[in-house]
């Protein structure tokens, strides 16, 4: 049955080439990963980023988003993170600048033009973060003397000729990936930038898995200890598909309207709300603000307690780490999801929930679910993201595939099976799960 699934997906002829299309282009980015940027001592950059993975951090955590081209010092080394960040923040100016909002709702001539800023915005990203990688790199073996354990020069010949360079290569680098994340959604298959994304992690798990299998011949972890782990992350897997499918569905009741000289029966539908409304952003906030203090401790004194005591104490740093996730769940859930809003839209449309009256009070019904949701949604996320984490504490053991990663592979494969599904379906072709089988759903986009 699966394989005819398959072999459905290569039957058709557009759905095919636009795999072919999305592969390819996928190819040419892993491909860019190992050019790395002039004047840098690739060996020495390697030595270190052998030393930060021992101890973790934000350093790693940009090198897992880039799929290993922090490590290689490549011009793709900022990744897609500055397009992600200014989308973000494009997406948050939308709700408190009329002008962007306007934009927004003015349909595909706004969202163009709200494209077009958010690229401007990659690039401005690009250009500032350049110039801070770039000082950073230079500082690398040279600011402490060797003290902090490192004493390899990354930068033989630091000068602004380096740094001018280093800006130019990293700024064309996100500009080309934000390329070929365009491309694939217009003319692959699937979200380009998530599928990008989606590949620089998976690319990290061969070697994770082999520094785990070297782990268990050293007899540092056992091979029942592997099992039993590998087991479990199964079952985080089963379970985050199970949850990120899953949603809260408020019934609409439409009332029977006129359409020239027919008359339109009322009809039944429902309003769908998904249980992790914020998707994977609350992490992603978490673990920057609690890396940002850790990180400006090696410049500034006064913060290297703080960096010790979140370092040196694991229960410490989840503590903050679940209280930073629940904020920022229930923030951004705020910012983006206006019960107003959708209040209105249903009661232009005519319809109204059973039992709810239109307006004011159909807006607080669907603020005071969306509240229960969030809070679920946002312990959700906290277990997911912070159980990987215990599990490595209490093996001993740092794994590259955490939560947030997880999160992000399982939800971006559910969105390209869904696509894939929706082009056989439209073709008279059986789903992914058969003709009797449930239909994928991916992250469903809320919008009124």
């Amino acid at each position: 049955m699966a394989l005819n699934a398959f072999a459905n997906v290569f039957r058709i002829a557009e759905l095919r080439s636009r795999l072919a299309y999305t592969l390819a282009l996928l190819a040419v980015y892993r491909i860019g990963i190992f050019i790395n940027t002039p004047g840098v001592d690739r060996s020495a950059m390697n030595a270190f980023m052998d030393a930060q993975k021992q101890s973790g951090g934000l350093v790693s955590l940009f090198n897992l988003f880039s799929g290993g081209a922090l490590e290689q010092m490549s011009i793709f080394g900022l990744g897609i993170m500055p397009y992600v960040s200014a989308s973000i923040i494009m997406q948050l100016l939308a709700v408190v600048v009329p002008s962007l909002e306007r934009l927004q709702k003015e349909g595909a001539g706004g969202r163009q033009k709200i494209n077009q800023y958010t690229r401007y915005g990659t690039i401005a990203l690009s250009v500032v973060q350049g110039i801070g990688i770039s000082r950073w790199l230079a500082s690398l073996g040279r600011s402490d003397g060797g003290q902090s354990g490192f004493n390899q020069v990354v930068v033989p010949d630091d000068s602004a000729w380096f740094t001018f360079m280093t800006v130019v290569s990293l700024t064309a680098g996100t500009a080309f990936i934000m390329w070929l994340g365009e491309r694939i959604t217009e003319r692959g298959i699937g979200n380009g930038i998530s599928l990008i994304i989606f590949a620089g992690i998976v690319a990290g798990l061969l070697p994770g898995a082999k520094q785990l299998l070297d782990l268990t011949r050293q007899d540092v972890i056992s091979m029942a200890e592997v099992l039993a782990l590998v087991v479990f992350m199964l079952i985080i897997i089963a379970a985050v598909v199970y949850v990120e499918r899953g949603m809260r569905r408020i019934p609409i009741q439409y009332a029977k309207r006129m359409a020239g000289r027919r008359m339109f029966a009322g009809q039944a539908t429902y309003f769908p709300m998904k249980v992790n409304t914020s998707g994977v952003i609350p992490p992603i906030f978490a673990g920057a603000v609690l890396s940002f203090p850790a990180t400006l401790g090696t410049w500034f004194p006064f913060l290297q307690g703080f960096q010790r005591a979140i370092e040196g104490n694991l229960w410490i740093y989840n503590g903050l780490f679940v209280v930073m996730v629940i904020f920022f769940a229930y923030f951004y859930t705020a910012l983006t999801f206006r019960p107003d809003d959708v209040a209105d839209n249903i009661k232009k449309q005519g319809g109204y929930i059973p039992g709810i009256r239109p307006g004011r009070q159909t807006a607080e019904f669907i603020e005071r679910v969306l509240n229960r949701l969030t809070f679920g949604g946002a312990i959700y996320l906290s277990v997911v993201c912070v159980i990987p984490s215990v599990i490595s504490g209490l093996l001993g053991v740092r794994f590259t595939f955490g939560g947030t990663a997880l999160l992000i592979v399982v939800g971006v494969a559910l969105d390209t099976v869904q696509q894939i599904e929706g082009h056989l379906i439209s073709r008279n072709y059986e789903g992914f799960a058969g003709p009797r089988g449930p239909r994928i759903r991916g992250r469903v986009r809320v919008a009124a």
